[in-house]
């Protein structure tokens, strides 16, 4: 079984040259943005033997940053100026001639002891400055990681946030007629590479990583009846959380990753439990005749989100995480479900049904600020990447032809299929991979 923990990779900061003032940079709080046009040449491999590794490289980031929908890396046919020595200053010129705004120039060379080493610079092309340059030492398996952890710091030093491309998407893979799916729990990365399977044929849903990614919590019917289920991602073994006679469903991680909530059915009857992993003592959180379910904590672990029907219809809630104070946020038109909180702590991203159609929408803690990102025929279910900019969800096609997953920036832009082996639903990202 592959492990997050497992990938050792060492890390140095090289010492570089910095400019006096950071001019190349995005505002990700626009929400009409022009991508920043980057150059991104094939890293440069002083053997034959790495070339491949290079161009590798190269391709992973021009498509980690495009897919961004926040910079348009270059045709690199449109290159007039080659990269030979990545520590030597480019021919700025040379790039501005075809628009490049940012230029990333990077090495690959294996050492004597078997390990890849990667190198890059991002510079400022009209700056004529250098604005960062990293070095990364790991097994050649594993370049595509490193690939995407040069994209993140990309990123980071031009947007200012945090960069999400080295994360994971688990979500349930489904095949088969549409009245006998096969639903089975699957693995990939955040770009939709190195696709797998964690279950057998048996039918899961709803799968949640806990905060360090190396363990996954979702619903499984492997036993006729629905109940909240741990899966190790280290040994690949599986356990069913706690011994109710009842179902157990919707299960999400606390931050800390002590706590999981759970919806647990009694006498007809759903309510909002917590469990701590610790003691695998469980406590109940709602007692409203209603239906109460699909819990999700706060980033501070103060709060709970969830949706009841309390009032008539789905809506959301919040109440303290000890179950005190609840009440409704939501009192908008339609029903609201589905709920989860940004990572950030100033959003809830949830699903809106309204004039027959699914939609993902956003709001703030207190109700505020309603926003619709995405309203296809039937969206839903939505996921934060662990920087609180860009969501995933499952958008079922009309007329039953099955399941796909989308991703949409924050601001409502950018909105993309994502990339899957087959039909699938249910996506839950990664915290970054440590």
């Amino acid at each position: 079984m592959r492990k997050f923990a497992s990938v050792l990779i060492a890390l140095a900061a090289m010492a570089l040259s910095q400019p006096a003032s950071a001019a190349l940079q995005v505002d990700v709080n626009q929400g009409n943005i022009q991508p920043l046009p980057i150059a991104i040449p094939d890293f440069v491999a002083p053997a034959a033997a790495d070339a491949a590794a290079g161009q590798n490289i190269a391709k992973v980031v021009r498509a980690d940053l495009e897919r961004s929908g926040l910079f348009k890396p270059l045709d690199p046919k449109s290159y007039i100026d080659q990269i030979s020595n990545i520590n030597v200053a480019p021919n700025f010129q040379n790039w501005r001639v075809i628009t490049a705004q940012g230029l990333v120039t990077g090495q690959v060379a294996m050492q004597p002891d078997g390990r890849l080493r990667v190198d890059f610079r991002l510079w400022d092309v009209y700056g004529e400055s250098q604005m960062l340059g990293l070095q990364y030492f790991t097994q050649p398996t594993n370049w595509r990681r490193i690939a995407h952890m040069v994209s993140d710091a990309i990123y980071q030093r031009i947007t200012g946030e945090k960069g999400y491309f080295d994360t994971r998407i688990v979500f349930i893979a489904e095949a088969g007629p549409p009245l006998k799916r096969v639903k089975r729990l699957a693995i990939m990365d955040e770009d939709g590479a190195n696709p797998s399977f964690l279950t057998n044929s048996y039918l899961v849903l709803t799968p949640r990583f806990n905060p360090t990614a190396q363990m996954i919590a979702y619903m499984s019917y492997i036993t006729g009846k629905p109940r909240v289920t741990l899966f190790d991602l280290e040994t690949g073994r599986s356990e069913k959380l706690g011994d109710f006679p009842t179902m157990t469903f919707s299960p999400r991680f606390s931050p800390d990753g002590n706590l999981v909530a759970m919806t647990l059915e009694t006498a007809g009857n759903s309510d909002v439990y917590v469990m701590d992993l610790r003691t695998r003592k469980s406590t109940r959180l709602t007692y409203d005749p209603a239906i109460d379910t699909a819990p999700s904590f706060s980033p501070d672990g103060k709060q709970i989100v969830f949706e009841s029907d309390r009032g008539g219809s789905q809506q959301l809630y919040v109440m303290n995480a000890d179950g005190s104070n609840q009440h409704r946020i939501s009192f908008g038109e339609g029903k609201n479900g589905t709920p989860v909180w940004s990572p950030r702590g100033d959003l809830i991203a949830f699903t809106k049904q309204a004039g027959g159609q699914f939609g993902i929408a956003v709001m703030h803690p207190d109700g505020s600020g309603e926003r619709i990102l995405s309203n296809g025929w039937e969206d839903e279910g939505p996921t934060w990447a662990p920087n609180g900019r860009v969501l995933m969800f499952t958008r079922t096609i009309r007329g039953g032809r099955g399941s796909q997953i989308w991703s949409v920036d924050v601001t409502g832009r950018n909105l993309r299929r994502v990339a899957t082996p087959g039909d699938a639903s249910d996506p839950a990202w990664s915290p970054l991979i440590q």
